[in-house]
């Protein structure tokens, strides 16, 4: 298992993502002009507080944190050819295991993002980081997590296309998951097009997607006399709080 691992992550930039050497600051914050919609109202508006993307990969969402304002911002990766990338945009980067790394810093953070990370863990380990991730944040903190969805026809074009791709998950066994670990007011989101502010192309994507996921939910509710999630993009967002007990 470790060995597998341990050989695609060491060259993971340069042959899993085509990734450069030096990071693109323009790519990373046209990457990152969606995540103003996508993770709206669940960002703190105090800047200073701490917040650590797990398996951070060459440090785009860093990079949007840093110039979204946000001064006290971490992250942690396996990959060292990532995490050297990822330096470039934020210094505060560690290289190891994510499970390492939240067990060494309990009640520690306000916000704990995991981008396309959940999904290459086994059964196990994606129990004990959501474990690890409740005693790391602070009361009140925020788990954010964005993963393949399984509820999408299209859900295998993205399960496959990575090979350490582990977890197939969807809107409704992560929430269980989420709230197994003890988090609260669990919040799900579609990451489809955006429909303002982005572009006019993303606005006419939006009422495009609209129509295809109505149809969606009609052949939920032929076959199964439900609607389903109603979240069929093949991303999903999902966020849980850690509440006073």
């Amino acid at each position: 298992m470790e060995a597998y691992r341990n050989r695609i992550y060491e060259k993971y930039a340069s042959v899993f993502k085509n990734s450069q050497s030096k990071f693109n600051e323009d790519a990373a914050y046209y990457w990152g002009l969606p995540y103003n919609y996508y993770l709206r109202s669940w960002l703190p508006n105090n800047k200073d507080v701490t917040i650590l993307d797990m398996g951070c990969g060459d440090g785009k969402l860093l990079y949007f944190f840093i110039k979204n304002g946000y001064t006290n911002v971490q992250g942690v990766d396996i990959s060292h050819e990532q995490v050297t990338i990822a330096k470039q945009a934020c210094l505060t980067v560690h290289e190891g295991k994510v499970s390492d790394f939240l067990a060494s810093n309990l009640d520690t953070f306000d916000l704990i993002t995991g981008i396309d990370f959940l999904e290459h863990l086994f059964k196990d380990e994606a129990l004990r980081i959501l474990d690890l991730c409740y005693t790391a944040l602070k009361t009140n903190g925020r788990i954010i997590l964005q993963l393949p969805n399984s509820d999408s026809p299209m859900s295998n074009s993205v399960h496959h296309a990575d090979f350490t791709h582990e977890l197939q998950l969807n809107p409704s066994s992560l929430s269980h998951l989420l709230r197994l670990s003890g988090f609260s007011a669990v919040e799900i989101r579609e990451q489809g097009p955006v429909p303002w502010g982005y572009s006019f192309k993303s606005s006419l994507r939006f009422v495009a997607w609209y129509i295809i996921r109505s149809l969606i939910m009609l052949w939920n509710l032929a076959e199964t006399a439900s609607c389903g999630s109603g979240v069929f993009t093949r991303v999903f967002i999902i966020s849980g709080t850690k509440s006073c007990q």
